[in-house]
C-alpha cells in the first residue's frame, strides 16, 4: 500500500495539479495549516483525508503528515510539485522490491517559466519515497530530510517542481525562508555580523552563477543566482536581528 503525504498552506495555485499526478495511489494525506484560500477544498475534492492544524515548521508538519499514513511505502511530495506517468510507473515497481528501504528522485525545478539543468539544480535527488518503518523525517525548521534506516537507490524519472512561478513568488519564498533559516541558525546558538551577511549572500551568488554554472540557463539563471543571494543575505541579516533583541533584553 502507497500513502502520499502533502503538506499546504494556500497553494490553490498548484495542488490541484499535484493532486491529479498521485491520484492512483492508495490514500493521499494532507495536512493544511490555516490557508486562506480555497487550498482545503480544492484537496477534499481528492481526498476524504484533508486535516487542518497548527504550522510547527516542515520537519514536524511532515511528522505529523507521516503518522496518519497507514501505507507501508511513503511517497511525500510538495504541493508544488507532480509526478509524471513515467516516474509513477517506476514509482509502482520500486515499491515491489522489498529489500529496499528506500529511494531518491531526481527533481527537476523550473524557475519562472523555465526549466533550470545548472546552478546545483539539477539533478536534485531528494529522498522521499520510503517504507514506512524505516524512515523518519527531521524536526528542522526548514530545508528537513527524511533519514532511512537500511538500503537506498535511486530512480531515474525526475519529479517536476514549479519552484518559483512568478517574481511575486519569489520574493515570498525568500522573506520565508530567510525567517526560517535565521530561526534554524539562532536556535543552533549561531551568530553573525553585517559584514558577514553580506559577504555570505555575494558568495551565494558567484557560486550559483559561475561556479555552477546557472549562466547557462539564460535571463532565468541570472535571476535564480541573485534570489540566491538576497535569500542568504536577508538570512544572517535577520539572525543578526535575532542576537541584537536577545542581548537586549
Amino acid at each position: 500500500m502507497l500513502s502520499v503525504i502533502i503538506i499546504t498552506k494556500n497553494e490553490s495555485e498548484h495542488i490541484s495539479r499535484c493532486l491529479k499526478s498521485v491520484f492512483w495511489a492508495d490514500e493521499i494525506i494532507v495536512l493544511d495549516s490555516g490557508s486562506s484560500d480555497n487550498t482545503v477544498e480544492i484537496c477534499k475534492q481528492f481526498t476524504p483525508l484533508v486535516y487542518e492544524t497548527d504550522w510547527p515548521g516542515f520537519g514536524p508538519q511532515k511528522r505529523r503528515a507521516l503518522n496518519k499514513a497507514k501505507g507501508n511505502w511513503i511517497l511525500s511530495i510538495d504541493a508544488d510539485e507532480q509526478i509524471n506517468e513515467e516516474l509513477k510507473t517506476e514509482i509502482q515497481q520500486a515499491i515491489q522490491q522489498e529489500n529496499i528501504q528506500g529511494f531518491y528522485i531526481p527533481r527537476l525545478s523550473s524557475y519562472c517559466g523555465r526549466q533550470i539543468k545548472h546552478g546545483g539544480w539539477w539533478p536534485d535527488h531528494v529522498l522521499r519515497l520510503f517504507q514506512r518503518q524505516a524512515g523518519q523525517f527531521t524536526d528542522d525548521l526548514v530545508h528537513e530530510r527524511v533519514i532511512v534506516i537500511g538500503s537506498v537507490q535511486k530512480l531515474k524519472n525526475p519529479i517536476l517542481h514549479d519552484a518559483f512561478v512568478n517574481p511575486d513568488e519569489v520574493l515570498y519564498k525568500i522573506n520565508s525562508y530567510s525567517s526560517l533559516g535565521a530561526k534554524k541558525l539562532f536556535d543552533k546558538g549561531k551568530s553573525t555580523t553585517l559584514s558577514t551577511a553580506i559577504i555570505r549572500g555575494f558568495w551565494s551568488f558567484f557560486r550559483t552563477y559561475f561556479l555552477k554554472a546557472s549562466f547557462l540557463d539564460g535571463a532565468q539563471g541570472l535571476m535564480l543566482a541573485i534570489s540566491n543571494a538576497e535569500g542568504t543575505y536577508y538570512k544572517y541579516l535577520k539572525l543578526l536581528d535575532l542576537v541584537n533583541n536577545q542581548s537586549n533584553e
